[in-house]
């Protein structure tokens, strides 16, 4: 038998957190987990109708979307984050953003004799898909650190997952220039982008990171958090025309297809900025009483100036900050699980309901 492909990734993070979750849930009033960003709030009236309406679809979704919803994508970019220049070539809907990260090294032909570059603390996916693919991981933050390394891709993530940090402008165009000149393609994980709280996060693809011109640059973009679609599987991606057209090519053939009720509910969520900003106003509200009582609690809150988590530490392993949370009934994940920098922190989720938040406010004051 050949060596399973599962043999060559790490153990799954969360089946890790078995005895504290159960430490967790034996707590009097219940368990309150804010391990994982999963939205727990309603779907939006507008989407759910474009998705019962287009229920009836009997035939093949089209891998492209359907020309309706790119213009839907190309608008939402300009409207929402001042993206220009974009056709209806340049854009593609996704199977959800984790899917396109975890198979864009191997879409890409990636392999054994090339680099991916992913940040220092980071989304586990970005090297899960560098290892499907077999090809080299390097984690670091600044251009420095690389040294003469050519890599062929290189992966942003801002605002940040987990640390909540944003990259500036400036920072953001050297990596762009530094790519360039080596020929490498960017990726921007940009999934929190519309959920900025402390500092204005900007994309990769924006006219003062790209001077309008988006050779090498793709930014990967999700309806999971700002409209609560993560059930629904619902990403795109968004950049180099010639980029997109390559991945289109190899998608056609592999069958990853966004089913066709879901291209409709995404032309709803993309066409409609009212349901959105109601869901931006629900996680500032959440983000303002939790970050307070973790802070009254003794714990330091480092960065996290956007998106749906606190990067919280009590100046401990991990694991032992875990634990203290796990006696209060408070579920949280160890920064452990972002690369070894996360080793003294937690990523504290902002994705509860207010009820189960004010639980937890209760308990940390407790």
């Amino acid at each position: 038998m050949t060596r399973p492909l599962s043999a060559s990734l790490p153990v799954f993070p969360w089946d890790t957190l078995a005895d504290v979750t159960a430490t967790a849930r034996a707590h009097p009033d219940g368990i309150v987990d804010l391990s994982v960003g999963t939205p727990v709030d309603p779907v939006a009236p507008v989407i759910r109708e474009a998705l019962s309406a287009a229920s009836s679809a009997p035939g093949y979704p089209t891998t492209a979307g359907t020309a309706r919803l790119r213009e839907s994508m190309v608008a939402a970019l300009d409207r929402r984050y001042g993206i220009t220049g974009l056709g209806p070539d340049a854009v593609l809907p996704v199977i959800g953003t984790k899917e396109l990260i975890a198979w864009l090294p191997t879409l890409l032909a990636l392999g054994a004799d090339d680099t991916v570059v992913v940040p220092e603390l980071a989304y586990p996916t970005y090297d899960v898909g560098a290892r499907l693919a077999g090809a080299q991981v390097v984690r670091a933050d600044s251009l420095t650190q690389l040294g003469p390394r050519n890599p062929r891709l290189v992966f942003l993530n801002s605002p940040s997952n987990p640390t909540g940090a944003v990259l500036g402008v400036d920072h953001l165009r050297k990596v762009v220039d530094w790519a360039r000149e080596r020929g490498a393609l960017v990726a921007s994980d940009e999934c929190y982008l519309g959920l900025s709280w402390e500092a204005e996060p900007v994309s990769v693809l924006h006219p003062s990171v790209s001077d309008g011109d988006h050779t090498g640059l793709l930014a990967v973009h999700s309806l999971s958090k700002t409209s609560s679609l993560a059930g629904y599987r619902a990403g795109f991606v968004a950049g180099d025309p010639a980029v997109v057209a390559e991945l289109l090519a190899v998608r056609k053939h592999a069958g990853m297809m966004v089913p066709t009720p879901v291209q409709a509910a995404m032309v709803a969520a993309l066409d409609d900025d009212a349901h959105e900003a109601e869901q931006r106003a629900r996680y500032a509200r959440r983000r303002d009483v939790l970050l307070r009582a973790l802070r009254d609690a003794g714990l330091t809150v480092d960065h996290s100036e956007a998106g749906l988590y606190l990067w919280a530490t009590r100046g401990e392993p991990c694991r032992d900050t875990l634990a203290w949370f796990a006696q209060r009934g408070i579920l949280v994940a160890p920064g452990e699980f972002y690369g070894p920098r996360g080793d003294y922190h937690v990523r504290v989720a902002l994705t509860a309901t207010d009820e189960r938040i004010d639980a937890a406010v209760a308990r940390l004051a407790a």
